[in-house]
C-alpha cells in the first residue's frame, strides 16, 4: 500500500510527560526511606522524590532506581556496573539491549534533575507526522509499519537507517523498531507522535517533509 507521509515537526525534550505514575513516585518513596510517601499530596510527589534522591549518593540513587525498573531483568553486577557509568557516559543511548534503552532514558533524566546535572543530560523527540494512504483504507500502523514509511524521509546519516538498513529499506521484519519507537500515538491511524531518543532521529536526520512511501506484507522469515 502506498502512503504520502508529511513530518509535520520535531519536538526535542527532556523528559516525557506522563512516564512515571503516583504509584511510581510513591513506591519508589519508600525505597528511598520517606515516611508516610501514600499519605501526601500527588502533586507533591515529584518534588518530594527529587528531595529524597539527593540525599543519597549519585551512584546508589540511580542503583535503587535501576533496580525499581529493570531489577527482573538484570542482576545486582549489572545494575551495580550501569549506575556508575551513567555518571560519565548517556547509557541510554549506547546500551546495547534496545529495548530497556527507553526505561534507563526515563531513569536518567529522573536523576538528571535530582542532581542539578550531575548526570549527563539526554533528549528525546516527539515526531508529529501524518501517514494517508493513497490507494486503499486507512489501516491501524504498527511501530515497524511506522519507521519503514519514514524511511524515505531520513538522511543516509540516520542512525537507524545505518544500523538497520536492510530492515529500513526491504520486505523483511524489523522487530527491533519496538524498542526504537518508546511510544506511538494516534487517535485515528492518520496522524501520529512518536516518541524516540534524540540519537535515533532528530532535525537533522530530516531530508524532506512531504514524500511517499510503499508499505507491503512483511514476508516472514523461513
Amino acid at each position: 500500500m502506498n502512503y504520502q507521509v508529511i513530518i509535520k515537526r520535531i519536538d526535542t525534550v527532556n523528559e516525557v510527560e506522563g512516564y512515571w505514575s503516583d504509584e511510581d513516585y510513591i513506591q519508589l518513596l519508600e525505597k528511598f526511606n520517606f515516611p508516610d510517601a501514600d499519605t501526601a499530596e500527588k502533586k507533591n510527589l515529584p518534588e518530594l522524590l527529587e528531595m529524597a534522591i539527593s540525599d543519597y549518593e549519585p551512584n546508589e540513587a540511580a542503583e535503587i532506581v535501576l533496580a525499581y525498573k529493570l531489577g527482573e531483568e538484570l542482576n545486582e553486577g549489572q545494575i551495580e556496573q550501569i549506575s556508575h557509568n551513567m555518571l560519565i557516559d548517556k547509557v541510554c543511548e549506547e546500551y546495547p539491549e534496545i529495548h530497556m534503552q527507553a526505561r534507563l532514558f526515563h531513569i536518567n533524566q529522573l536523576l538528571y534533575k535530582a542532581y542539578n546535572g550531575k548526570f549527563p543530560n539526554t533528549k528525546a523527540s516527539v515526531v508529529h507526522f501524518s501517514m494517508t494512504p493513497t490507494d486503499g483504507e486507512v489501516k491501524e500502523l504498527t511501530a515497524e509499519n511506522v519507521l519503514k514509511l519514514l524511511n524515505n524521509g531520513l538522511s543516509d546519516r540516520n542512525l537507524i537507517k545505518r544500523l538497520f538498513e536492510d530492515q529500513m529499506s526491504q520486505n523483511i521484519p524489523f522487530p527491533t523498531a519496538e524498542g526504537i519507537v518508546w511510544e506511538l500515538n494516534t487517535d485515528d491511524n492518520v496522524n501520529f507522535s512518536l516518541v524516540t531518543s534524540e540519537n535515533w532521529i532528530n532535525n537533522e536526520d530530516v531530508i524532506a517533509s512531504e514524500f511517499e512511501g510503499t508499505l507491503e506484507e512483511i514476508e516472514e522469515e523461513a
